[in-house]
């Protein structure tokens, strides 16, 4: 990753280009820099970097940052270093914008004292958003994230479910779901079925992007059409869209419209396997003479589920002009 460094001093460039040795740094200086422009460098830094660290005093750094904050899933790390260098400052984005992480890393490069004010961190408990983090998890409702994260604090007992028992309980959990003020459930389902005693209680689910869909259709087949197919067969099986890994289809198949619209549309990857690759397995799946006849292999999307490394929980599915098959990773 790359990240911008502001500085206003002389002493605030020395600190930058130590960080520099160890970083991959763009330098904003206003010492250098004879066109240097302190809004436009702001706008410039909170748009289009993922770490921003400012040299200099937290005010300076509220100041610059404050009309560019949209929300904590998108804002970018925010750092401050005094220019004396004795302390790292974790300003902004602590958990999902990993500036805490940072503030660790470059109070460590420089020998300062990192501040790191976040409550859960410094009572030893794991937040929500970090443990979505730091295991590729969908927050589902950034609200009840801190409602749980204000529980946590008030040393409230907080139930964990892992359905795939994946995760260990994280610190300030409890497996144990008696007498519990709120429960955090990670799955890639839907819905959650939960007793009406939990139901009550604020649940937050995290969701787990390990599904994967195998695609087959006709030439130029209805994008509008596709979309609302798929949409309706998650619903049916209990599926979160937002859990789709990847879609995957046969290499004649790469450039279909609705494919690509329906990738876009579910913000997954899109994984591509030749028909050499399908024809070393597809003797396993019940295959169609019609379809070997015009692309050259007899399956597409079961075999294709199985290229990718899934399992298939819901064998093929012929929708009206398309194929739909469901794996799971």
């Amino acid at each position: 990753m790359k990240y911008a460094v502001i500085t206003f001093t002389h002493d605030g460039d020395k600190i930058a280009r130590i960080l520099a040795l160890t970083l991959n740094i763009d330098l904003f200086s206003k010492k250098s820099d004879s066109d240097f422009n302190f809004k436009e460098v702001s706008k410039k830094v909170m748009e289009n970097y993922k770490g921003i660290i400012f040299i200099g005093s937290t005010g300076i750094a509220v100041r610059a940052i404050a009309p560019y904050i949209k929300s904590k899933d998108i804002d970018p790390a925010v750092l401050v270093i005094d220019n004396s260098c004795n302390y790292v400052i974790s300003l902004l984005s602590g958990h999902l914008g990993g500036a805490n992480e940072l503030t660790l890393e470059v109070s460590n490069i420089l020998g300062a004292q990192p501040i790191i004010t976040t409550a859960t961190d410094n009572l030893g408990i794991c937040a929500p958003d970090l443990i979505a983090k730091n295991n590729n998890l969908i927050i589902d409702d950034l609200k009840k994230a801190k409602q749980i994260s204000s529980l946590l604090i008030e040393g409230k007992k907080i139930g964990f479910i892992d359905d795939k028992g994946i995760i260990q309980v994280p610190n300030g959990y409890t497996s144990n779901l008696n007498d519990i003020c709120g429960i955090l459930y990670i799955s890639n389902r839907a819905v959650i079925n939960m007793g009406l005693e939990i139901r009550l209680k604020p649940m937050l689910k995290l969701i787990r992007r390990n599904i994967v869909l195998g695609i087959g259709c006709r030439k130029n087949f209805s994008s509008k059409e596709m979309q609302q197919t798929v949409l309706n067969m998650l619903i049916e099986s209990n599926i979160d869209s937002r859990a789709i890994k990847s879609i995957t289809t046969v290499d004649v198949k790469k450039d279909e419209f609705a494919i690509r619209e329906l990738v876009d549309y579910l913000k997954c990857n899109l994984d591509i396997f030749t028909i050499n690759d399908i024809r070393t397995i597809q003797h396993k799946f019940c295959g169609s003479d019609f379809v070997e006849k015009t692309i050259g292999v007899r399956a597409v999307c079961e075999p294709c589920v199985e290229l990718s490394g899934a399992k298939i929980i819901k064998n093929k599915m012929k929708l009206n002009g398309m194929t739909l098959c469901i794996g799971e990773v």
